[in-house]
């Protein structure tokens, strides 16, 4: 089975990060959207997600199956 890989444009990565997001316009606030990261771009996605103020959550990244 391959890894889940990183969320970042065109990283090919393993994600060791799970960022949960909302759209609060778009989304019921309960609602979490995932984008993965590895180590190298946990800071700037979280920080693209953050400026936006969608960002909620970081925890680690745990591949099912």
């Amino acid at each position: 089975m391959d890894p889940d890989l990183c969320s970042a444009k065109g990283c090919q990565e393993p994600a060791v990060w799970q960022l949960l997001w909302n759209n609060p316009k778009v989304h019921t606030p309960e609602r979490r959207k995932t984008w993965l990261a590895c180590e190298q771009h946990r800071e700037s996605l979280s920080s693209f997600l953050g400026s936006r103020s969608f960002l909620k959550d970081v925890v680690p990244h745990e591949p099912v199956g």
